[in-house]
């Protein structure tokens, strides 16, 4: 992703430029979390430089990437900027995934100060082709960067060389299980009680999509098109539906305020 972008703001350095604001290690499955900052209140940077990008400053954070994008929003290492790419993840990030993803996540911390985002994730296998999501990603940023309505996309690209792909579709998020391992092995420790998980593969591979429309991201994937979902972050519910419930509720705990006085 790196270098994919280095090339685009060499193409017109007075118009363009980025900044690299990573994680210093793999914070998969970690979603929107930003670590315990009062145990840690204190975060360690390092000034980076990526072979291929070194036009490019880079810095890397003690820190999950949902931090990484607050720390870089702000404007910590330059100006706020227009847009944050997040990724390339190795593993689809589709379906129920989307909720745990560290890519994504970042993506929604983004938004919720005002900054458009790409979350990018590639579906993994033996030669992980990132350079095909990155050149693909990079193909949407001036189109984002000119919009000014907030923008938030995930973008799930199979794992095929450039001209294989057959497509880019808008898709849904779809309900499929994104399978981890193939099963939940499990040790116990007889004399503690403890009880050791295996949760299986770090890089997780799309479940069975056969019962998916074929518009759903995973079901998109598979069949080897990329996969691009406009995403929304935190939101009240105002489904009408609610109604009922909540004037309940509320009913019910005015009434336990004024037993109390």
């Amino acid at each position: 992703m790196a270098r994919a972008v280095s090339g685009w703001v060499a193409q017109d350095p007075d118009h363009r430029s980025a900044v690299i604001c990573a994680p210093d290690h793999n914070y998969s499955g970690m979603s929107s979390a930003v670590g315990d900052v009062y145990e840690h209140p204190m975060l360690t940077v390092r000034r980076r430089v990526i072979t291929g990008a070194e036009n490019i400053p880079a810095y890397e954070i003690e820190g999950s990437p949902a931090l990484c994008a607050i720390i870089g929003c702000f404007g910590t290492f330059g100006e706020r900027p227009d847009l944050v790419l997040s990724g390339i993840n190795p593993g689809a990030n589709v379906g129920l995934s989307v909720l745990h993803s560290g890519t994504v996540g970042a993506v929604l911390t983004a938004a919720q100060v005002g900054i458009s985002g790409i979350a990018v994730s590639v579906q993994w296998g033996e030669s992980v082709h990132y350079d095909t999501a990155a050149a693909l990603a990079v193909g949407l940023i001036d189109e984002i960067a000119a919009t000014s309505t907030l923008t938030s996309i995930n973008l799930n690209v199979p794992n095929l060389p450039l001209g294989d792909i057959r497509g880019v579709r808008h898709a849904r998020i779809s309900s499929a299980e994104v399978v981890a391992g193939t099963t939940f092995a499990s040790s116990a420790d007889g004399e503690s009680g403890v009880v050791t998980l295996r949760l299986g593969a770090a890089s997780p591979t799309i479940g069975d999509v056969t019962d998916e429309d074929a518009s759903d991201d995973g079901a998109l994937v598979e069949a080897g098109y990329a996969a691009l979902t406009i995403m929304q972050g935190p939101r009240e519910n105002t489904d009408l539906a609610h109604e009922t419930l909540i004037r309940a509720a509320l009913n019910k705990m005015s009434a336990h305020l004024t037993s109390g006085r």
